[in-house]
């Protein structure tokens, strides 16, 4: 058994079904030390394979090719820009299927049977409904997070956040050089949802990562734990995390304010 197969093995048993929609963080350190002490090298590219072995030929796998350099001023171009969110992802990017979507901070390789579903995707605000985040909730899509806490991966609480509009957050535009998938530059303007940092906000969501183990929402193993992989579905997240926001239980679930202070 090839080292790809056998990864997509523990990857099943973890939540990854044949014909799943998955957006896919990672830490996959812990992973290729692992593999290569059976398989001899193995690289991130074929930890991707793993991935799409998973999910089969009619899924779709999404990575995360997030990179925060535009938010000072650094230019962007959709043809070349990295991502600064791992080996897996950079492996993602340059796989020759990959479809990029626009968003110069906040955007995602697809690969697979709906890649095209993101082609042209050039949502303004990072988190919005028409983002990559609403596309895979209401595709019926799953998260799932290798060896990774809630505080260091789960992008989609702040999907929740600006839909729900909460106040602990804002509305901040960011307009630098961009290059679009023909070449074209010129200055454009994107939107994030960032904390408040006047109030001290701070993201803090390790402790609605553990309501949601408790709530069986999660489904295989924790970090650093086995095959390190958990999964939930992203519309079942949506309205956990909705929950906490309309019962006024956010800080403490879902954000702190530092130092204690007053919300």
């Amino acid at each position: 058994m090839g080292i790809a197969e056998a990864l997509a093995g523990r990857w099943r048993a973890c939540g990854v079904e044949a014909g799943d929609m998955v957006l896919l963080h990672s830490n996959i350190s812990r992973t290729l030390r692992e593999a290569r002490r059976t398989h001899g090298e193995v690289t991130p590219a074929q930890v991707l394979e793993s991935f799409l072995q998973a999910v089969g030929a009619q899924g779709t796998l999404l990575l995360p090719l997030f990179n925060f350099d535009f938010c000072g001023g650094a230019p962007f171009d959709i043809r070349s820009t990295p991502s600064q969110m791992g080996a897996l992802t950079e492996a993602a990017r340059l796989h020759p299927d990959a479809v990029r979507t626009g968003h110069p901070v906040y955007s995602f390789a697809a690969i697979g049977a709906r890649s095209g579903e993101f082609a042209g995707v050039n949502n303004r605000s990072a988190y919005a409904e028409d983002s990559p985040f609403g596309m895979l909730r209401r595709a019926g899509g799953k998260i799932a997070v290798l060896d990774l806490d809630d505080q260091n991966s789960m992008t989609f609480y702040h999907h929740v956040e600006e839909v729900k509009g909460v106040a602990y957050r804002y509305f901040k535009d960011f307009t630098g050089p961009y290059t679009d998938a023909n070449g074209e530059a010129s200055p454009q303007t994107y939107r994030l949802y960032v904390r408040d940092l006047e109030r001290g906000v701070l993201t803090d969501v390790n402790g609605a990562g553990e309501l949601m183990w408790e709530k069986g929402l999660y489904r295989g193993q924790r970090p650093r734990v086995a095959a390190g992989l958990r999964t939930v579905r992203a519309a079942e997240m949506f309205d956990f995390v909705a929950g906490i926001i309309d019962s006024g239980r956010a800080r403490g679930l879902l954000y702190a304010i530092e130092g204690g202070g007053t919300p």
